[in-house]
């Protein structure tokens, strides 16, 4: 199977992120999660990143620079996400990115579980490894690629990377400075790389 017929076949079984959402609410009540890590500690992240997604459904309100963008898009576009619903940086963005996608009848976004779907996941790694969330843009008619994004903003991977730097592997503790960080920038970090990102595609 080449690229295009693997993306075709992904995408004809991807999830919208209501039913992402849906998908998640069902794994909890019965304990579960996604994946095939079904500890505790992931069945207690996923439950934690579904009242952050909810609330951040809510709350974050898209910067004007990023609208005036958004609605200068004229291709026809999916917007195919590899998440996993316990993962933290997934819970913080993908709320985001479907934010984004809300403003245009040009973009739809899907989303793929990574852990169902390592074949596409292996063709988009960051740095070697196999991190989420990541945004594949596509656009429709040839599924060309004409852009993609993740797993998170530079200024969150910076704390990331501080962490490492200071031998901090305590996965506990990571997750929350990484909220902590996440919370203090509001989403900022990652609109203005949205914006730099679609005044390049756009250009």
């Amino acid at each position: 199977m080449n690229k295009i017929e693997l993306l075709t076949s992904v995408i004809q079984k991807s999830l919208s992120y209501a039913e992402y959402l849906k998908l998640t609410e069902e794994l909890l009540s019965q304990g579960k999660t996604t994946g095939p890590n079904q500890s505790a500690d992931y069945v207690h992240y996923t439950n934690l990143n579904f009242h952050r997604m909810k609330r951040l459904d809510k709350t974050v309100e898209i910067n004007d620079d990023l609208k005036t963008l958004v609605s200068k898009i004229q291709t026809p576009q999916t917007w195919l996400v590899i998440s996993e619903v316990w993962c933290g940086d997934a819970a913080q963005n993908v709320p985001l990115l479907q934010k984004i996608a809300d403003l245009s009848n040009k973009i739809e976004l899907k989303i793929i579980l990574r852990d169902e779907n390592i074949e596409v996941m292996d063709l988009y790694l960051t740095n070697g490894g196999r991190s989420i969330p990541k945004l594949i843009a596509l656009e429709n008619e040839t599924l060309n690629e004409l852009y993609t994004w993740g797993p998170r903003p530079a200024s969150i991977q910076n704390v990331m990377n501080e962490l490492k730097a200071a031998n901090i592997t305590e996965i506990s503790e990571i997750v929350e400075k990484i909220q902590i960080a996440y919370n203090h920038d509001k989403s900022q970090s990652f609109q203005n790389e949205f914006v730099t990102l679609l005044t390049e595609y756009l250009n």
